[in-house]
This record gives structure tokens, sequence and C-alpha cells, in this order.
């Protein structure tokens, strides 16, 4: 073990500019200065000695002026000072002056200040010669029967650790520590006393819980939560034991420790995999997701849920507490409530879904009066999708969801109505048996809507699912009423008469840019008449949409108008009604023309909507055949290839994930018998303790590729020349937030090099944590450095700097090797993840950040290039493979992704083959990439460039 790596119990902060002292000055101030300036003197010398000073002349100066010393903060000091100084001869032996430092801390060990015993027995803890500890033994013993509960928890460390590593210092630890542990009534002490027997003599550690098995309730939780860890081991080493332990686990449940019912049914469940036992375990964590209020304790308890569920036979156990688990709706918190609704919904059967709609109907009904707050609306949303999601699985259930939903269509928020919009589109189209009842809903609420996009979605429904006469009746009446007088016109220059001046200015407004369906761009710019602002005034809902220049509204009402329209004419055989109601529609849409092509609208009508409604009056003075089975049957058709292949879909996805959860076990397959099993084999029971503490740590051990270059070696960084004077190479190991380097630095020279420091600095969002201490390396020696970087958002970072030192003897000055960049990859970052169509196009509105990327590359077929894209960059493709299967010489796909920090990217890839080049002509086009900051754009982008030009194997 190198010096670098030994065990380290103290750290301490210098000060960068502080001014090493000189030996006799400090040597002085040790002898003759007074409390305060010894104080000042000995943290001098710690902190040389902890930089690498040796200052053996001053041993002996502070065994005779410091050691003697009251001062608590002078023993504090000592203690640090004893365990750091070198206490051995270079060839191994002790020093001589020990033996005087020994007995004065067997004095301090009968100190009548508790503290000051305390506080040596842990300075004990951390001594590593055995003939210092072996005259203190006595005193070390006699601190067990301290009146102080300091001392004697300490005293059971100490004790511990000199068992550990000098058993033969005290061979009877373990029987002397039984003894105490039967006596004690501190808590801490029993902890500590029970904690050693578990790690130094199990079998005692049992007889004793043997002992007080039924009174493992009244313990103290510190105690309780050692007790849980024992019966753990216990249990997984030698599962015969699970019967004698497991009524014990159960009792813990009950504890009034929060970290204790956590860990009791973290056990429990590894322990027994009995419904009764899966049942008390689920349910004892949903009581501590409702009763925490940490919504980090929330989240963390829920993933356990949701682990359970995962296993087969757990998750029919788990379906019983559906209920329970939807009490945790009750936090506010957004991210509980999503996981809560999703582990919900996946549990969801027949038997509970009728309880699960009317909590879901109670929830929705709850937010609507609620004061409007940001994350109300996206609940709502959340809501909305799981109700959504249960009718289309349980279809008995849409005729008690649809009412309540039908409520927010006209909800301010247009997200939430847009989702009620698709549920209903889907509902209508689906259920036939709903569909009086949804028309009926719809023409209640249809004037009270106040989003443009839902009254489009509405119009359509409207238009296209009404089939009697009184329902096509009742939506002409509808539209009257939502357009107001007519013709809009004259009616409109009619009530301004008064208000209107002479002269109006007409400004060209500024281009406005669309993204259309497909994700590409439509881009409009428009005349609009600034006049005096008159009062503000209670227009119909459609006529404010017309006068604020949307036409597209008029277009979808247009084709509204006429399907019911032709589908009147087929249901009224009198001439005279069919005329009348066709020529009422013709006028509506004939006005609504009007106003486009006037000054009256703040935009005028576009080209394309003027089309629309001109085909339309066309289509209804001529009532062809053609044309009544286009608007009245293929419409219809497509919106049903369109769900069925969205079904098919979902079908497929779970499908995928049934599979993955089913453990499928193969005619040939070994049968493990857990009697016969070696306990390195044991790899389905890991040790949950070793591996939260190894996760804690950064050191959570993944299985290597069997691919060398996957493995550690291909992160390895070189960093200088193999002739530089020094050579130096770093591991980067990326661990979430942050990233090690491991650098291991080699001199290769023959002389000594002192004061060898690494000196870093970042670029980018990296921060260095600390700088690494100088060393002192021999004539073709080596050491490991590590240093320690934070990362704070997703985008490449590059570390640089330089190894600096100094040659023993030479008089020049510091020398200095320059060090080649280390540049951190993105992809350590981000995570596969996916999101609505919707959600997909308003995060693409939003992101201010584009980076185009040009497509270069010698692969030729669009699939595997795209699947390369995929692989490359760690982006989940959100375009449905039934819509990229097939071959038409190009492709478009949307890609996302999600990093660890909570930001989204996305990316638009549009690649064509370029035919007439021959078929081994390459993919040509574009991949445009989207976020919200300007260096996740450009780090995908820089990715995107190096990755698609290696070659496909």
């Amino acid at each position: 073990m190198t010096a670098a790596e030994n065990v380290c119990y103290t750290l301490i902060n210098v000060p960068i500019d502080s001014e090493p002292p000189s030996e006799i000055s400090l040597k002085n101030d040790l002898e003759k200065g007074d409390v305060k300036l010894k104080t000042e003197a000995l943290k001098k010398v710690i902190i040389m000695i902890l930089n690498g000073e040796k200052l053996p002349g001053l041993l002996m100066t502070i065994i005779r002026f410091v050691l003697p010393l009251q001062d608590h903060t002078i023993k504090k000091l000592l203690l640090v000072f004893w365990e750091i100084v070198p206490k051995t001869t270079p060839d191994g032996r002790l020093l001589q002056e020990m033996i005087l430092v020994c007995d004065a801390y067997r004095k301090d060990l009968q100190h009548p200040n508790e503290f000051i015993r305390g506080s040596t027995l842990r300075f004990l803890c951390k001594l590593k010669e055995a003939e210092l500890l072996e005259p203190l033994m006595p005193a070390i013993r006699a601190c067990l029967e301290h009146r102080h509960s300091y001392v004697r928890r300490n005293a059971v460390l100490a004790i511990y650790t000199i068992y550990r590593n000098f058993e033969h210092l005290i061979p009877d630890a373990p029987e002397l520590i039984h003894d105490f542990l039967v006596n004690e009534k501190d808590a801490s002490c029993k902890r500590n006393a029970f904690m050693m027997l578990i790690h130094a003599d199990q079998d005692r550690a049992l007889d004793y819980l043997s002992t007080c098995i039924d009174q493992v309730q009244t313990f103290g939780d510190i105690l309780q939560l050692v007790i849980v860890e024992l019966i753990y081991k216990v249990c997984h080493a030698n599962p015969s034991e699970r019967a004698r332990f497991i009524r014990c686990i159960y009792n813990l449940l009950q504890s009034s420790s929060p970290a204790v019912k956590y860990e009791a049914a973290g056990t429990l469940v590894t322990l027994s995999s009995a419904p009764t036992a899966i049942k008390a375990a689920a349910q004892c964590y949903i009581d501590l997701i409702i009763k925490e209020s940490d919504n980090n304790v929330k989240l963390i308890v829920l993933d356990r849920l949701i682990e359970l569920k995962e296993h087969p036979s757990h998750e029919r156990v788990l379906q019983d507490l559906v209920m329970d688990i939807l009490r945790v709706l009750s936090t506010p918190d957004l991210e509980v409530r999503k996981k809560t609704l999703q582990l919900a919904l996946d549990l969801v059967s027949s038997r509970n879904v009728e309880e699960l709609v009317i909590v879901l109907k109670k929830e929705v009904i709850k937010t609507n009066n609620v004061t409007e707050h940001e994350d109300t609306d996206k609940y709502r949303q959340l809501l909305v999708r799981t109700l959504h999601s249960c009718s289309v699985r349980f279809p008995d259930m849409a005729a008690n969801v649809i009412p309540v939903l039908m409520e927010f269509l006209s909800d301010n928020n247009e997200a939430a109505a847009a989702d009620v919009l698709e549920f209903v589109r889907e509902a209508i189209q689906r259920f036939e048996n709903l569909r009086p009842l949804i028309v009926e809903k719809m023409l209640e609420v249809f004037h009270a809507i106040k989003s443009v996009k839902i009254y489009r979605g509405a119009l359509w429904i409207l238009g296209e699912y009404c089939s009697t006469k009184e329902d096509i009746q009742s939506v002409m009446t509808e539209v009257r009423r939502s357009l107001g007088e007519i013709p809009i016109v004259e009616s409109e220059i009619k009530k301004e008469a008064g208000e209107l001046k002479p002269e109006e200015e007409v400004s060209v407004g500024p281009a406005q840019k669309l993204v259309t369906e497909m994700g590409t761009y439509a881009t409009q710019s428009a005349l609009s008449s600034s006049r005096p602002a008159k009062k503000e005034e209670d227009r119909p809902p459609l006529r404010g949409f017309l006068l604020d220049g949307d036409f597209f509204v008029a277009a979808s009402l247009a084709t509204t108008l006429t399907k019911i329209a032709l589908r009147y004419v087929s249901l009224v055989q009198e001439k005279k009604k069919q005329n009348s109601f066709n020529a009422e529609a013709m006028l509506l849409m004939a006005t609504i023309l009007h106003l486009g092509k006037s000054s009256l609208p703040k935009k005028p009508i576009t080209d394309d909507d003027v089309d629309r409604i001109s085909l339309c009056l066309k289509v209804l003075s001529e009532c062809s055949p053609l044309m009544n089975d286009i608007f009245n049957k293929e419409c219809r058709q497509s919106l049903s290839h369109m769900l069925s292949a969205k079904l098919e879909e979902e079908k497929l996805s779970q499908k995928k994930e049934s599979e993955k959860r089913n453990v499928t076990i193969q005619p040939d397959d070994p049968i493990s018998f857990m009697q016969l099993t070696a306990k390195n084999e044991m790899s389905s029971k890991e040790d949950q303790f070793q591996l939260s503490l190894l996760a804690a740590m950064g050191n959570t051990q993944r299985k290597e590729a069997a691919d060398p270059l996957a493995s550690k070696l291909n992160k390895v960084t070189q960093l200088t020349g193999f002739s530089d004077p020094v050579y130096a190479e770093a591991y980067v190991h990326v661990n979430q937030y942050d990233i090690v380097l491991d650098v291991l630095v080699v001199n290769q020279t023959s002389d000594t090099l002192q004061n060898c420091t690494l000196e870093l600095a970042t670029l980018g969002d990296l921060k260095l944590v600390e700088k690494p201490s100088p060393l002192t390396l021999a004539p073709h020696d080596f050491a490991n450095i590590k240093a320690n970087v934070k990362v704070a958002s997703t985008e490449n970072g590059i570390i640089f700097g330089n190894v600096v030192y100094d040659v023993s003897g030479a008089a020049s000055d510091r020398n200095c090797v320059v060090l080649s960049d280390i540049h951190i990859d993105i992809m350590d970052y981000i995570q596969p993840a996916s999101c609505t169509d919707a959600e997909f196009r308003q995060m693409w509105a939003e992101f201010e950040w584009e980076n185009k990327v040009t497509v270069n590359t010698n692969i030729i077929d669009l699939n595997e290039y795209l699947q390369h894209i995929l692989k490359s960059t760690n982006m989940k493709c959100l375009t449905p493979e039934k819509a990229l299967s097939g071959y038409c010489g190009f492709m478009a796909a949307n890609l996302y992704a999600r990093s660890i920090f909570g930001e989204d990217a996305l990316a638009n890839v549009s690649i064509e083959k370029p035919i007439h080049l021959g078929p081994e002509a390459p993919v040509t086009g574009h991949i445009r990439i989207r976020a919200k900051s300007q260096g996740m754009a450009l780090s995908l982008g820089d990715k995107i460039n190096l990755s698609q030009k290696k070659t496909s194997l």
C-alpha cells in the first residue's frame, strides 16, 4: 500500500497561500509560548506532517512541554498529532519516546473528566501498534464500568477494534462484551456492543437475541437496525434459521422508527415470498410513503414498491392493495403522484378497476376546486390519461368516466382539455353504444369551450358522429349561436359605426413560425389594422376566433357543415327542407369567406383556408355520391386505422414488458438447491447491506462485458508521452453527478522528484472539488493520485492541466509537463426516454437552441443508419416501427432522450437514399437537434458528427 493510499481518519483544510513556518520557530513556540501560542504551533506541526514533512526534532519537545498540559483544545490536537506522527524507526521498531506517550494516555483513561476518557478511547481505535496498546488494556477494561454512557460506548468500540486487529491482546473480548450487553441499559452502548458481537462472534449475538426476542420492540431504533442486519445476514447464510426470526421481523414492522420499518420490510421480502409477508411489507412501505414528509423518501420507497411489482408472484398481492396505494395521491408533489398513478395503472385488474375509477374521478373533481397552480394542471392531465387508459382496457368503465371528463373540455388549461378530447375521440369511435351519450354531452359543453384547438376537435367529432336528424339540427343551432348575427361583416360594421376612425394604420405583423404535425415549418405574416382599443365585449366564441384571425377553425367548420348537410340530405326526404339546410350551411361558409377578405379580422384568411371553404361550397352545390363517400365514410375509416395501429403498438410494448418479467426456465436449465449452493454462487441472494454500502461509496460492481474493449481499459486516457520525464495516464470513472480521475504518475528519471503536483483545470460545467496534494517520487517510482470533479449539466466538458515538480539537488526552476486534454463523454449522462407526440411538438416549438447536422456517412441503408444513430447517441426513437417499415427511399423519425439532470434533447432525422447515384450510394440528409441549453445541442451534434463517420460493422 503506497503512502497516498494509507487509511486516513483526519482531513484538515489548509489555506493555499499560507507560508510554511520553520522548525526552529515552532520549537520555540512549543517550549516558551503560552497556551494559545502552543495551540497555534501544534496546529502548524500537524499540517506540516500531513503534507509529508517528518519533523523528528519536535517529538521530544511536544512530550516535554505540551503533553503535560490539561487544556482540552491541546488534548484534542494531541490526539490528532499522535495519530499521524511516525511512531517507528526506519527498521520498523517502536520509538523509545512513545513509552512516555503511552503512560500519559494511561493517565487520561483514568481521568475524572468523561469527555477526555471517551475521546482517548476513540483515539485508541486508530492505533495500529500492539506494543502501545498492551499496557493500556486494564485501563480500557475498567472503562466498561464507568458511570457515563459516552465512556462505555467508546470503550466497546476500542475493545472491538483491538480485538479485530490484535486478538491476542484481549482474547476474551466476545465473552466480556456479551456480559456487558446483558447488564447494560443505555441504547447506544447496547448498539455498539451488539454490533461487535455480530462481527466478532455471531453465535453469542444470536444467543443474546434469543433471550430478548420478545422485548425487541421496546429497544431503541439504533439497536433495532442492527438486529435487522443480523437477522438478514444469518438467514441468508443459513436459510433454516428463517422460521426462528421471521416473527421478530414482523414485530419490527410496527416500530416507531421509519428507518427500522423500511429495513425490516426490505429484509422480510428477501426472507419470505409468502403472500402474507409481501402484503405486510407492502403495507409498511405504503404507510411510510404517506407519513414521511420528505419527497425523496417517498420516491425511494415508491421505487421499492415498483420493484416488488416486477416479481410476477408478488403482483397479485399488490393488486389487493391498489386502494391503499392511491392514498399516496394526497401528496402535493407531482413526481410522487406520477409514479403512484403509473403503479396503480400497472396493478389495476377487473376486480378493482371500479374502485380505482371512483377515486380518480373524485381526484379530478378536486383539482377543479383548487386554486390554479402550475402542478394542478399537470396533475389533472395525469388523471385524465390514467382514466383514459382504464377505459380503454376496461370498456365497461367508459360510461362512468366520460360525463365527468367532458366537463373539462371547457377548461382554461388547453393541455388537459386536449387529453380529454383525445380520449373522447377514441371512446366515440370504439364504443358505439356510448355515441348518443357523448354527442349529447358534447352539445351541452360546446358553447363553453374557450380554446380554439379544442373547439376545432369538438366540431370534427360532432360533424363525424351526429347521425340523427335532431342531433344534426342541434349542431346547426349551436354553430349559429356560436357565430352570432350574420352576415358577420355587416353586423360588425354596424357595431363599430360610431367608434371607427377615418384613417387606419395598416402594418405588417411579424412573420409567425408554426410547426406542423409533420415537424415541418409553415411561415405566415399578416396585415393588421391598428385601431383604438375599444371596450371588451362578449362576442360569441366562434366569432371571436374568426375576428382574431384564426381561420383554420373556419376550414374545420366548413368540413363539419358539409358532413352534416350531406347526412341531412340522406335522412330527410323533403326537397324543400334539404335545400333550406344546404343553403343555410352555404350562407355560413360564404359569410366567413367575406369576413376573411375584409379588413375586420386581425389577420386575413390564408389561401389554404379559402381553398378548403370553397371546396366545401362546391361539394354542397353539386352533392355527388363520390364526395358523399369521401366526407362521410373515408374520414372515419382513417381514424379507425390510426386507433387500431396505436392499440396494436401498445399491446406489443405490453407483451415485451410481460416477457421481460416472466421468469422462463428452459428444459435444460440447471436447478440450484439453496443447501448445496456455495456462498459465492448465491448470485440471486446478494447481500443487500453490502450492495447499498458499495453504491453509497460509488463502487457499484457492474458486470464487465466479455469484450475487453468494453472493460475499464477502454476508459484509460494517456496524458503524456512515453519519452516524457513523468509519464501519466488517467482512468475516468463516471459516477452520476461526479467524475473520479484516477491518475497514475510514473517517474521515468533517475532523480527524486519533490513536490510533484498534479494541477488540473476544467472547461464547461465541471468543477474541481479539491486540489490534489503534492507527492515525492523516488527514481522510477510511481503513485496514484485521485481527483474529484463535480458535473452540473450535460455538455461536453474538458479537463486539462500539467504535472509540475522539483528535482532534488537541482538549482533550476520548477519543471512542468503539459498533459493532453481529457474529454468527458456526454453519453454517460444521457438516457433514452419517451414522450407523447404532442409533448414533443410543444418542446420542439419552445426550445430555442437548434443544431443542424449534415449526414456524412458510408452507411447505405436508411434503417441501418437510424439504428446506428440511436446506438451512438443513447436516444429513443418515438416514431413507431410501423411508420418506419417498408422502403420508399426516404425516412423521417423523431428521437428523444433526457439527461440525468432533467434536461430534454430532441432530434429529427430526415434522410434519403439518392437513387440516381446507384444502389451503393451512401445515405444523405440532415439531423436537426433541439435543446433548452446551447451546450446540450452542440454536444449532441458533436457526438453525432464523430460517430456517423465510423464504418458500420
